[in-house]
């Protein structure tokens, strides 16, 4: 045969082998982490380079799989050694592994197979035992990509971003024609370092609104900064006299690198409600005194 083409299938996944990332030499590939090393491959031809589409099940003579030195070190003598974990070189973007390639004989469409089988098999069955083919650096990347920026949203939603709290002057009760003022001093940046899929993914979140619900009809501030305390102060509101809650609701955005990558835009937001404070507004009334008593 002179076709060569290489399906991997693995936990419903396709790997693609290409023949520009396929092997370096031995003293420069070491080891990284695959789940159990194990895919199985639909293959004609010799080597493993390039993509064809799958074969059909009667040109199908093996199975193929890819395996870490380190597993098979472990199945055959029982511990792995510093020779099994190998540098591969890198490229940006892509996920590079030094791995092993294996074959197995299957039985054919019609009963017969590379290798002696016993009579009655179904076709696809595995016989024989499984053989190192080649070991070198391939590229792995379909298999295992990067994490997208929108499977970095939905962790980016989950996780547990402070709910900052609403400070407001005067403290305690205000008054009837003097403004409340709003500030809120907790921390409005977060970081977290997340694992996705063996990815060390670095999520940065930044508080980029503050919605001050005033608890009056007037409804809401909506602002981009926290507010400061008197005399810099920024978000002021005037209330009759009365009982009041208001809280605050941030809308954080945020930035991700993957494995030390160049940072870029988790693409979407996430709100969160900080606790909220009540506060009574008192109506000032004037008096006249007597200045000489």
């Amino acid at each position: 045969m002179n076709r060569i083409g290489v399906v991997l299938a693995l936990v419903g996944f396709l790997l693609v082998v290409p023949s520009a990332a396929s092997a370096c030499g031995y003293d420069r590939c070491p080891d990284t982490n695959l789940s159990d090393g194990s895919a199985s491959v639909g293959y004609s031809g010799v080597g493993v380079t390039g993509l064809v589409a799958q074969q059909p099940s009667d040109a199908v003579d093996y199975i193929w799989r890819l395996r870490h030195l380190c597993v098979l070190s472990d199945e055959r003598e029982g511990a792995c050694s510093s020779m099994d974990f190998r540098q591969c070189p890198q490229q940006p973007g892509r996920v590079i592994q030094y791995l092993v390639v294996q074959q197995r004989p299957v039985v054919r469409a019609d009963g017969t197979a590379v290798v002696e089988v016993v009579p009655g098999l179904a076709p696809g069955t595995p016989v024989g035992t499984w053989e190192d083919v080649r070991q070198g650096c391939i590229d792995i990347t379909p298999l295992n990509p990067p994490p997208s920026g929108d499977e970095v949203f939905s962790y980016f939603q989950r996780l547990p971003l402070p709910t900052l709290t609403t400070q407001h002057q005067p403290p305690g009760n205000g008054l009837a024609g003097l403004p409340v003022i709003f500030y809120t001093d907790s921390p409005t940046t977060q970081t977290f370092t997340v694992d996705i899929r063996g990815f060390t993914v670095v999520i940065q979140a930044t508080a980029e609104q503050f919605t001050w619900h005033t608890g009056d009809p007037s409804g809401q501030i909506v602002t981009t900064h926290p507010g400061q305390p008197y005399p810099n102060q920024t978000i002021e509101h005037d209330y009759r006299s009365g009982t009041y809650t208001a809280h605050l609701t941030v809308t954080w955005s945020a930035t991700f690198t993957v494995n030390g990558s160049a940072p870029a835009d988790v693409p979407g937001t996430t709100t969160t409600d900080g606790p909220p404070v009540t506060f009574d507004v008192l109506q000032a009334r004037s008096v006249l005194t007597n200045p000489y008593d």
